[in-house]
Formats: C-alpha cells, sequence, structure tokens
C-alpha cells in the first residue's frame, strides 16, 4: 500500500533545529525495517532473528570485563546486569524458531489442559508437588505438632496456686538446687558407708508413714540427713540420733501437729534420751545454719506429676514409689540433682504404666529435660523396682504394695528401661 509521502525533516543536533524550525511535530512516519514480511494470506507473522553483530560485540565486552577481572584478582567472573554471558550468546544463536503453526498448536494444547485442570481441580505446580512430596519423604505430614497443655488453667481462680507466679517460681528453683546440692561425702565418713545411709532412710520411710506425716516432710528429713553428713563426722552409733532429730526438725518446719521428742525416742526404743536430741539437734541447725528452704525432689514431683497429663492416682503413686526408691539409695539421691531425680521418677513410671507418649512436650517444656537425658536415672530407678521384692529394704516395698496406694510395687517393672543386670540386694 502507498504511504503519503513526508517532506524532509531538519536534522536535530541538541534538541534544537538546525534550519531553525520550533517543533519537531512533522517527523518522517516509522516504515518497514525489515523484521516484518507478510503471511500469505497478508498476515504479519516473526520471523527468526540473528544479530550476529551485536552479540559478538557484547561477547567481547563481556570477555573484556572478565579480563580486567581477573587482572584485578577478583575470583568471581563478572557478569553485568542484562548482558548475556559467550556462554549464553552461543546458546541463544544456536536456538531454533517456532513456525506460526506449531507455535498455535502449542498454545491450544496448554489452553486444553489449563481448562481440565480447573474443572478436575488437579492443576498444581511443581514446586508445591515437589514439596508435598519431600514432606511425605520425611514424615512430616504423618507427625501433627504437639502442643503444650496449659497446666495451670484450671487454677486460675484458686489464689493458693499463685499461677501468675509459678513459672518464675519454678525457674528460681532450678537456679537454686545446685546450691545446697550434696554431693558425695561419703570417703569423709570413717565410719559410716552407703549400704548405713540406705538402712537409716528405710527406716526413716516406715517412722514417716507410722506418724502420717506430709510428704514434703520425708523428703526435707533426709535432705537434712545428707547436708550434716556432708559437713560433719558421724559416730556409727550416733547415725540413726542423726536420723530423728532431722526428721523432728524437718516436723517443725512443715506439719502442723508435729510429733513431740519423746514419739520419736519412743520409736526408736529409747536408744538415746532426751537430751542427747534436743544436743543433736542444736548441732544440725548450727551446721546448717537454720537454713531449712531448699528445693527437694518433691518440690519438683508436684509440678511434674501435674504436667504428666492426663494424670490419676495410679500414676502419682507410681512416680512416688520411684522417687522413695531413688532418695533411699545413695547413688541415686547424690549423683542426680533433685529436679533430674523427679522427672526421671515421672518418667519410669510412664513407662511402666505404658503412658503415650513416654516424654511428651509438656513434660519437656516444665521439666526442661528431654527424654534421652532422663534414660539412664530411670533405668537406676527401673533396676531397684525389679530388685525390691528381694531387696532386704522392705519399707519402699511393704508402703507401695498396699490397696491405699494402688498396690503400684507390684506391676510389672518397665521393659523399656531395664538393663541386663539388676541392681543387688542391699
Amino acid at each position: 500500500m502507498a504511504s503519503r509521502a513526508v517532506p524532509e525533516q531538519p536534522i536535530v543536533v541538541g534538541g534544537k533545529p538546525k534550519n531553525g524550525q520550533a517543533d519537531g511535530r512533522n517527523r518522517r512516519v516509522l516504515g518497514d525495517i525489515g523484521n516484518l514480511v507478510p503471511a500469505a494470506e497478508g498476515k504479519v507473522s516473526k520471523t527468526n532473528i540473528t544479530r550476529p553483530v551485536t552479540r559478538n560485540f557484547t561477547a567481547q565486552l563481556l570477555a573484556n570485563a572478565q579480563a580486567a577481572a581477573e587482572k584485578n584478582n577478583t575470583k568471581k567472573p563478572l557478569r553485568v546486569a542484562g548482558v548475556p554471558s559467550g556462554r549464553d550468546v552461543k546458546k541463544q544463536e544456536t536456538m531454533v524458531g517456532i513456525s506460526p503453526e506449531e507455535e498455535a498448536k502449542l498454545a491450544k494444547n496448554l489452553e486444553k489442559k489449563a481448562t481440565i485442570s480447573k474443572r478436575t481441580g488437579t492443576g498444581k505446580s511443581l514446586t508445591s508437588t515437589l514439596s508435598a512430596r519431600s514432606k511425605a519423604a520425611c514424615g512430616i505430614t504423618k507427625k501433627p505438632v504437639e502442643l503444650v497443655v496449659d497446666i495451670d488453667a484450671a487454677d486460675v481462680s484458686n489464689e493458693l496456686a499463685a499461677v501468675e507466679y509459678v513459672e518464675d517460681i519454678y525457674k528460681f528453683y532450678k537456679m537454686s538446687e545446685n546450691e545446697y546440692r550434696v554431693h558425695d561425702y561419703m570417703s569423709t565418713q570413717p565410719e559410716i558407708n552407703s549400704k548405713m545411709r540406705a538402712i537409716l532412710v528405710d527406716w526413716l520411710i516406715e517412722v514417716h508413714r507410722k506418724f502420717e506425716l506430709m510428704p514434703e516432710t520425708l523428703y526435707l528429713s533426709i535432705n537434712i540427713v545428707d547436708r550434716f553428713l556432708s559437713v560433719k563426722a558421724v559416730p556409727r552409733k550416733e547415725l540413726q540420733l542423726v536420723g530423728i532429730s532431722s526428721m523432728l526438725i524437718a516436723c517443725k518446719y512443715e506439719e502442723i501437729w508435729a510429733p513431740e521428742v519423746q514419739d520419736f525416742l519412743a520409736i526408736s526404743d529409747n536408744a538415746y534420751v532426751r537430751e542427747q536430741m534436743l544436743l543433736m539437734e542444736k548441732a544440725i541447725l548450727g551446721k546448717l545454719e537454720w537454713y531449712m528452704t531448699v528445693p527437694t525432689p518433691y518440690v519438683f514431683l508436684a509440678r511434674y506429676i501435674k504436667a504428666s497429663v492426663p494424670t490419676d492416682q495410679e500414676m502419682e503413686n507410681m512416680t512416688f514409689f520411684f522417687a522413695e526408691l531413688g532418695v533411699t539409695h545413695y547413688s541415686t539421691s547424690i549423683f542426680y540433682c533433685p529436679s533430674k531425680l523427679a522427672a526421671s521418677s515421672v518418667y519410669a513410671a510412664r513407662c511402666t504404666l505404658k503412658k503415650s507418649p513416654f516424654w511428651s512436650e509438656t513434660l519437656k517444656h516444665h521439666t526442661g529435660y528431654v527424654e534421652d537425658e532422663l534414660t539412664d536415672c530411670a533405668k537406676l530407678l527401673v533396676s531397684y523396682h525389679l530388685g525390691a521384692s528381694e531387696s532386704r529394704l522392705k519399707a519402699v516395698y511393704k508402703k507401695y504394695s498396699s490397696p491405699d496406694k494402688g498396690a503400684v510395687a507390684l506391676f510389672r517393672p518397665a521393659k523399656t528401661l531395664q538393663t541386663k543386670q539388676a541392681a543387688g540386694s542391699v
């Protein structure tokens, strides 16, 4: 088609017409520059365009830049934004163009697939498909996230529960438990060994049950005994006197109606007189500097049993059974801190009662221990359970074999925590 003739325009240099004309409205209309060719039906179609001169020039620029970068000891080759590398240029030069018929056929197929995907709802991107397969392979989709249970929700209206401060209280307990923790002291006791200490604690558990005292009193009594023996060498004949004097102090600290001095003398078969017991009480308080507020295992047991949801009386009895076995034996009472002994007792109880899971996210959150940290101590506790019926120390076994304690001592020990050799009788 013929085009209208356009008068030749003056050459503009620096934005102003050279021949004095003010505007450049009468510019030459752009015509065919050779990038379009007419099709058979008179339509315009695209053809493969190659610009070897431009691409060679671009590659030359990149080669010069890389040479300069290597000269300046640059490790990575320099790439200019929007400028392809020499490899990309060669790749582009070898690309084969698509004919109009193939392009139309390809577009029709893509449109058909999109329609089918919309109808069936099966259209997914490659990224989402690969992500789903990766999650399935790792087991992520099969394992839902376990939430931490709010164990204090039911006690919000209970002022004695101190829900607002309970988390801070137990953080303080965990921080301070090592300050007054008793370490191995048997090497400083010339006349006392770990078996004698176990016999004393076993007897104190019987006395505690006879007097129907609070559980806090038992754990504080054992703590006072260990702390005093760690700083004072005691003759063998006075070991029982240390035990009843320690329980007298603990009763005055914990009980509302504490047994009297004469009650402790009578239960010890009057092996000592009143003056001896009062002198020993004074000596213990002096050595311990009257400090009785210590985080015993009971402090942590009360919290960790509550975190063992869902909890019941059987779970509570089983946990206390393992805890008392632990404090009776010197190895677990001394070499494991109170919080770990309490957590291990809960873990051993859950394994014995086959609670699933053995260790939950709620317990992990409130105790601060993962399952692997409790395995060694829990195995010791289960070994004590295995030998409890044949041991000479019968107080804990008899106590928790009674119906009022659910007869939890008669349960089969946890197979998952049993070792090849059970602990021997003491």
